[in-house]
């Protein structure tokens, strides 16, 4: 789960992280009120959507720039109610964009340098990371393509949590000294708290800047949270955004099923999520394009199936479905039973291959092949792959 920008500066200041001050709105009428709670006479309009890239993005309507640094009161508001209400394109949006629904107004900083910090988790080592870099207010790829040698990671233990020691070598590797590198260590100190604290999956502040005072403050925030970690972060949970998810994702969830849309034609409906990969990935190979991933679980029942299909078909492009179960908790003659009546339900029009393997799959094939619902059966996963390629 993603949070905005501003959402994740009200957590920095619950846990000692300094930032500019700011204030978010979402109506234009409240413009003047916010930019007068703010004591510089130059602000920061952002945009506040779930993507990165904003500052390069670009309006539907031509106009450039998602988020804008203005010298008076009178440019801060032009410049929101430009954006508000307004689709952001960025590189992170795809063509779609996203719509602008909130405008963060923050006091602008006099910037002496600009650097990289992050903290996530480090699949290989199965350990949170901190990586920082003297090359900030840039996409960290470029950096670790172009000058990875500019790039300085810390692997923290994470029964022993970031100890100060490493805080101090992190801040005297982006070149901090004294008392700037002392506040640099504490920083890093309470970000790697709040995301301990938060179940945050990443923490993203790019850039880190320092000031001609001296002081090191977080400019900007992108935070990320462990979806199976929210059952216990109540608090987490009251941030989330749908306005900013797909309507099929948000329908997904309240079925407990896992979907993640795609740009194919090729629905697919899998349980598990391994073989939900494999799945996508066989498609591609036939010649197709996956229009989803959704894995149902390991026990899915009659009702889950149908909301699965009802959620695929939602999806305007999908043009055929290819359901390809595994049974070993979940038996092949309950799923055939789910999609079989799935498929009356929803008045099925489209090519549909099932594939069934697993506990009591002759059950399960006899179920589909006497069914009055237009079903191709297949054997194996390439077999089923080929066919719903084919027939779409």
């Amino acid at each position: 789960m993603n949070i905005h920008e501003y959402q994740a500066k009200i957590l920095f200041e619950q846990f000692g992280i300094a930032c500019p001050k700011g204030i978010a709105v979402t109506d234009k009428e409240q413009f003047a009120q916010a930019i007068d709670s703010l004591s510089t006479p130059m602000f920061v309009v952002k945009s506040q959507i779930h993507a990165g890239g904003r500052g390069k993005g670009t309006f539907t309507d031509g106009f450039q720039g998602g988020v804008k640094l203005a010298k008076s009161k009178d440019e801060a508001i032009g410049y929101a109610e430009k954006m508000l209400g307004n689709t952001l394109v960025t590189a992170q949006t795809g063509p779609t964009g996203r719509k602008v629904q909130t405008i963060y107004f923050t006091e602008a900083c006099d910037i002496e340098k600009e650097y990289y910090l992050a903290i996530l988790i480090d699949r290989d080592s199965s350990k949170p990371v901190v990586v920082v870099s003297t090359e900030g207010g840039v996409d960290i790829e470029k950096v670790s393509e172009e000058t990875p040698e500019k790039i300085f990671k810390a692997a923290v233990d994470p029964t022993l949590r970031l100890r100060a020691y490493q805080a101090r070598d992190i801040a005297y590797s982006l070149g901090f000294s004294g008392k700037q590198a002392s506040q640099c260590a504490k920083l890093i100190l309470n970000l790697y708290k709040m995301f301990w604290e938060t179940d945050a999956s990443m923490v993203e502040v790019n850039p880190l800047i320092s000031t001609p005072e001296g002081d090191i403050l977080a400019l900007d925030a992108k935070v990320g949270f462990d979806d199976n970690a929210l059952f216990r972060q109540p608090e987490i949970l009251k941030l989330r955004d749908l306005n900013e998810e797909d309507p099929k994702e948000i329908e997904a969830s309240t079925f407990n099923l896992n979907y993640i849309a795609l740009d194919g034609n090729i629905a697919c409906l899998v349980n598990g999520a391994g073989l939900a990969m494999a799945t996508m990935d066989i498609i591609k190979k036939c010649g197709g394009s996956p229009a989803n991933f959704l894995d149902v679980g390991g026990g899915a029942t009659a009702e889950q199936v149908t909301a699965a299909f009802k959620i695929i078909l939602s999806d305007p492009k999908v043009k055929g479905i290819l359901v390809n179960i595994f049974g070993g908790i979940m038996m092949c003659d309950t799923i055939a039973t789910g999609v079989i009546e799935a498929a009356k339900a929803v008045k099925l029009d489209k090519p549909l291959v099932v594939r069934l393997e697993g506990t009591n799959v002759k059950e399960g094939k006899k179920l589909l092949a006497e069914s009055s619902v237009a079903i191709t059966a297949a054997d194996t996963l390439a077999d089923a792959a080929q066919k719903i390629v084919d027939l779409v």
